[in-house]
């Protein structure tokens, strides 16, 4: 069997050919249906692997599972599970169903329905309730062997309450009736229900009546007894039965599991050998020694249990089957499954051991669990070759492997198939199933297999149901999620608050506002705070939707819910009420529940003096700037450049140049705030106002930084003042400033588009300056304006480039453009030199490739090309559709 290995792309796939025959190459000889050839791998889709049907895989487990026969099992318990008893017509409905069945009733029958409910994980009051079913039906009358099965089931399920509930309502006359020795019952019943005291004053009681247990409730009694640690009493019972004859195998047995109780261990491996060598009770050896092994074990001395077992084995006088499965049963128990597999392993092949269901199920969890999906395999495969009828928890285990593997598809098939094989998938199997199929993209079944799930009585974990949540709420499917939330709060479960969250932002995200403010107020009765994102997306929403009042609202509860909200979030906020009519009063009413809520500082003023000036607000920006001085609080910087930007954006340039030469009154004017007012003159189109900065920042000593230049130079370009973009080209240089991508790519764009920043490069370079760089720089304008021929390989021009300035992925468009102009042979080899060095391309890449193909008459080819490529890069928006279409037909220019 080829080895897996764990890797997100690789699957498990079962083959069945077509004589239903399996093939194994590590069981050859094998006449199993299942296919054992397992690949992790990455098999390209074409392979023919992927061609099998996942019902066909399916299949072959599905013959599996149909061999255990509990369908008339699952049927009664479906009975007694869909009928609530605390309604007469429910409870006479579900006699009338049951009765329908036409059931043989028999002690063994009725045992084995306790029994099969018990160990499939159906809940204990649907035993007791066919327990009381069939006790009232004619002609069958309950035996101690079926009131012991209903003792066990409560014990072991520690609901000692109802058992004692049981127990008194036994004692009335209607019991009585049936043919049950009375006392017998209630010792039996008290001593199971963990009140031995009260079972040992029940037996005090009968004796003095001159009456007196049976051989079977003799040792039930005593069983009892060592299991709740009365080993006083112990001794007593164990008197009684050998002064009655009734020592039997059970009772050896029962004494043995005492003496490993009270960790008499020597004392134990004694008894035990004095009765081989006496040949006495053979048939109860191996079940002793399996007693001691799991003591052993239980104190973690797996070391002696170990050679316990070897030394009778060599003896060969006591069968070890018992105490192997106690053995592999403690090894998985304890995490030791690598010791767990070798040693079934080397008892399978050497004596012929093959372990019960039971065993296998725990191993296949425990490795489940570590993830070890090759053993899981493994042991499915040997217990179908070895005909072991599955349980409710093998054929649970199978489905998590389904879905751990990978084979969502095999998992899914078995779970719409259930009912045919009487499948009940458990807790778990359900959250597998669920996390699977939503990591597959089937959010849509998930779901389903969700709801399924809640009508059968179980609920996910968290972590499924966040899981599930979140792809519902990813997919925008809100009608569904509604319905999970209603679900879940039926269930009296309650979603965690990321869960809301996203429910939230996934409102927002189609525009249903209003019920996302509605999760938004229930979280706040409940007194959960949403979270910051949230926050976000409901102010955002509500601020694009003109519903101020709702988002300012919001905008000063998050801080009140400990949030700290942005300059952007204001600057947002403040835009929409400036909107309003009444815009004024909205601002300050705002503005004033703001200073009420936090400690007055300078940053609040700063951010709505920040945000009225983004709403070209410079009257509401002035107030406040004026407020927060009547307030005794003294401006920063922050806020003289908020406030000059307010002027600057809403083109007040007066208001602007009054502000600014206050500051010359007073101190030197800060490097930042010349950046500030050169910037906004550059924006609003007045160039010359922003070269007389300039050259006031530079006698002042200081030096304008880049981003000044850049607005500068392409104001500059913009309006064809080519010559002075030459001499502040010519100052860069000499300040020994790096050109930014910005700039570059700014004067090659206007260089490809005539020569007239070539001629006035001419004209004023500056002679006396002839670096190599700026010498560079010269002949690529030259270049892109057709001026220069390249004196090497045009292809490599990027490289010529990056000696200048650093490239971005706007520098390579420009080039494509300079090369498209002479055939697309060379654009083609710098596109594709341009991906593989990392840059991602952009609309204006395939523009320039779409036109020059245009430009070479290639139109089919075009239209090729933007099919391939257009899909790969973008979404299809209406505004990109467009753009496509103006590319075509040769309108769109940049």
């Amino acid at each position: 069997m080829l080895l897996l290995r764990n890797s997100s792309k690789s699957r498990i796939f079962l083959l069945v050919n077509s004589s239903n025959k399996i093939i194994n190459t590590h069981r050859p000889s094998s006449a199993d249906p299942i296919t054992a050839i397992c690949l992790y791998s990455t098999i390209q889709p074409s392979s023919e692997i992927y061609n099998l049907n996942a019902k066909d895989i399916a299949l072959c487990f599905k013959q599996w599972f149909k061999s255990h026969n509990t369908l008339l099992f699952d049927r009664i318990f479906n009975i007694l599970k869909t009928h609530n008893d605390a309604d007469p017509d429910a409870r006479n409905a579900a006699d009338t169903a049951l009765s329908n069945l036409n059931l043989r009733l028999s002690e063994s029958f009725v045992l084995d329905v306790l029994k099969y409910g018990h160990r499939n994980g159906f809940d204990v009051l649907s035993c007791l309730k066919f327990f009381d079913w069939a006790g009232r039906q004619p002609g069958f009358q309950h035996t101690r062997s079926t009131f012991y099965a209903v003792f066990k089931i409560l014990s072991k399920a520690r609901l000692m309450s109802v058992m004692l509930d049981f127990l008194e309502n036994f004692m009335n006359p209607w019991w009585c009736v049936h043919r049950i020795r009375f006392y017998n019952t209630l010792v039996v019943g008290y001593a199971v229900a963990g009140k031995p005291y009260v079972a040992l004053h029940m037996f005090g009681k009968m004796r003095f009546q001159g009456l007196d247990l049976d051989e079977f409730s003799y040792h039930v009694f005593l069983n009892a007894l060592v299991e709740q640690g009365c080993f006083d009493a112990v001794e007593a019972i164990f008197k009684q039965i050998s002064l009655r004859g009734f020592v039997r195998d059970i009772t050896h047995s029962i004494m043995f599991k005492s003496m490993c109780k009270r960790e008499k261990f020597d004392e134990a491996e004694t008894y035990l050998e004095g009765l081989v060598s006496q040949g006495k009770a053979v048939d109860g050896h191996g079940r002793a020694l399996g007693s001691l092994v799991d003591a052993f074990c239980m104190k973690g001395m797996f070391e002696q249990a170990g050679k316990l077992m070897e030394k009778f084995h060599d003896l060969g006088v006591v069968p070890l089957e018992y105490a192997y499965g106690v053995w592999l049963d403690s090894l998985a128990r304890a995490e030791k499954l690598d010791g767990a597999l070798e040693f079934l392993k080397n008892k399978k092949m050497m004596e012929g051991f093959v372990p019960d269901v039971f065993k296998y199920n725990l191993l296949v969890s425990r490795l489940l669990r570590e993830n070890r999906l090759m053993e899981v395999f493994d042991l499915l495969t040997e217990m179908r070759e070895d005909q072991i009828l599955p349980d409710k928890i093998t054929m649970n285990n199978a489905l998590c492997f389904f879905c751990k593997a990978g084979l969502v598809d095999v998992a899914h098939e078995l779970y719409k198939s259930r009912s045919d094989f009487g499948l009940s998938p458990n807790g778990m199997a359900y959250n597998y199933l669920v996390n699977t199929l939503c990591s597959d993209g089937s959010t849509e079944e998930a779901f389903r297999v969700l709801k399924n799930s809640f009508q059968h009585g179980f609920f996910p974990g968290n972590k499924t149901f966040s899981l599930l949540a979140d792809a519902l709420c990813r997919e925008r499917r809100i009608d569904k999620m509604k319905e999970l939330v209603v679900i879940a709060l039926q269930q009296n479960f309650m979603p965690s608050v990321s869960t809301y969250d996203k429910f939230i932002k996934a409102l927002c995200g189609v525009n249903m506002l209003e019920d996302g403010y509605m999760i938004h107020e229930e979280l706040m009765r409940m007194n959960k705070v949403t979270s910051k994102s949230a926050y976000l997306c409901l102010i955002h929403g509500f601020s694009k939707s003109n519903k101020q009042e709702i988002a300012a609202r919001l905008l000063i509860h998050m801080q009140q819910m400990g949030h700290r909200p942005t300059r952007t979030l204001f600057r947002e906020v403040i835009c929409c009420l400036c909107n309003m009519k009444d815009s004024e009063k909205q601002f300050m009413q705002l503005l004033e529940m703001q200073l009420s809520l936090l400690e007055t500082d300078c940053q609040i003023y700063n951010f709505f003096i920040y945000g009225a000036g983004h709403a070209k607000r410079p009257d509401l920006a002035r107030q406040v700037y004026e407020i927060m001085q009547r307030n005794g609080i003294e401006p920063n910087l922050s806020t003289n450049i908020y406030m000059l930007q307010s002027y600057l954006k809403s083109e007040r340039i007066s208001n602007a140049l009054n502000f600014f030469d206050k500051f010359r009154e007073r101190r030197k004017i800060p490097r930042k705030l010349y950046h500030t007012m050169i910037v906004g003159l550059c924006k609003a189109n007045k160039v010359d106002i922003a070269l007389e900065f300039i050259r006031e920042m530079r006698n002042s000593g200081s030096f304008p930084s880049n981003q000044c230049y850049e607005e500068i130079i392409i104001l500059l370009c913009t309006t064809k003042r080519f010559d002075m973009v030459i001499t502040f080209i010519n100052e860069l240089e000499k300040g020994g400033i790096q050109f930014s991508s910005f700039i570059g790519n700014v004067i090659l764009f206007h260089s490809l588009k005539n020569q007239d920043l070539y001629d006035a490069w001419i004209r004023l370079r500056d002679t006396s300056n002839e670096t190599s760089k700026y010498s560079l720089l010269g002949q690529l304008i030259g270049v892109f304006s057709g001026c220069v021929k390249a004196d090497q390989d045009i292809e490599n021009l990027d490289e010529v480039i990056e000696q200048c300035f650093p490239l971005d992925i706007y520098t390579y468009n420009i080039l494509l453009m300079l090369l498209s102009k002479g055939g697309m042979d060379h654009a083609y080899k710098l596109y594709n030199r341009m991906c593989w060095k990392g840059y991602k391309p952009n609309k204006w890449t395939l523009h320039a490739l779409i036109q020059g193909l245009l430009q070479c008459g290639r139109t089919a080819e075009s239209q090729r090309l933007l099919e391939k490529l257009f899909f790969n890069w973008f979404s299809r928006t209406w505004k990109q559709t467009r753009i496509l279409n103006l590319i075509l037909l040769g309108y769109w220019q940049t």
